[in-house]
């Protein structure tokens, strides 16, 4: 690629990219946690996505008007991932820099729906974290979508995709959201951020992608039912 900074996607089979999903999964759960952990440092701000107040007004930006509470704890400057790297590459790469993704990414990987993330129209791309998918999906759950029920997934996976490269500020405007699945979402301020259906709130929005944009949010979207159990022993 031309960028220095970002690696070339290797190329490989369906059942290659999936097991390569996995494996990234374990090798960057660690990083994203130490991004987790670092976000819940800074002075509450992911606590208040999660209930009506405001967001605080300063909401860290991170570069290429990325802006956020979440933004603080994800690469910048001259990081690799950092915003201005990802700007001309296609979504489904860009996701792979983006620590607190893994497990959207893989999703994004297992249902086969890259191309998607690349359409000659651009995609704007609503992407739970990794803490979303953890308190949504039980970890056997979650994997059986990856490995069996494609069908599901790929619902799933569209439930956070929007036709066009839609700025975070445009979808509140609309006051409504169509998803690639057919659903109609509403979407309203929430203070310097969005809150997308009744729950989902934007935590580090506008990273601009090639032909796109991507919204990190705090919580998944779709109609699959919450299988996680916080308190069975399911490893988390």
């Amino acid at each position: 690629m031309s960028e220095p900074s970002i690696p070339s996607t290797p190329a490989a089979g369906s059942a290659g990219r999936r097991a390569a999903g996995r494996t990234r999964i374990g090798r960057t759960r660690s990083r994203a946690a130490l991004a987790l952990a670092a976000t819940a440092l800074l002075a509450g701000t992911v606590a208040g996505c999660t209930d009506d107040g405001p967001d605080s007004p300063d909401a860290a930006a991170a570069g290429s008007g990325v802006s956020g509470p979440l933004c603080a704890a994800l690469p910048s400057g001259t990081d690799p991932g950092n915003p201005d790297a990802l700007a001309d590459q296609p979504g489904d790469v860009a996701l792979q820099w983006i620590p607190v993704l893994t497990r959207f990414e893989a999703a994004v990987r297992a249902a086969d729906l890259g191309a998607e993330l690349r359409a000659p129209g651009g995609v704007t791309i609503l992407a739970p974290t990794d803490d979303a998918f953890g308190k949504k999906f039980s970890e056997e759950n979650l994997d059986d979508l990856m490995i069996h029920r494609k069908d599901e997934l790929r619902e799933l996976v569209r439930a956070h995709l929007v036709a066009g490269a839609r700025p975070l500020a445009d979808l509140v405007s609309d006051g409504t959201l169509r998803t690639l699945d057919g659903s109609t979402v509403p979407v309203s301020a929430a203070g310097t951020m969005a809150r997308i259906g009744e729950q989902v709130q934007s935590v580090c929005a506008d990273y601009r992608v090639a032909g796109g944009r991507i919204h990190i949010v705090n919580g998944v979207l779709g109609k699959l039912p919450t299988t996680y159990d916080p308190n069975a022993d399911s490893g988390h």
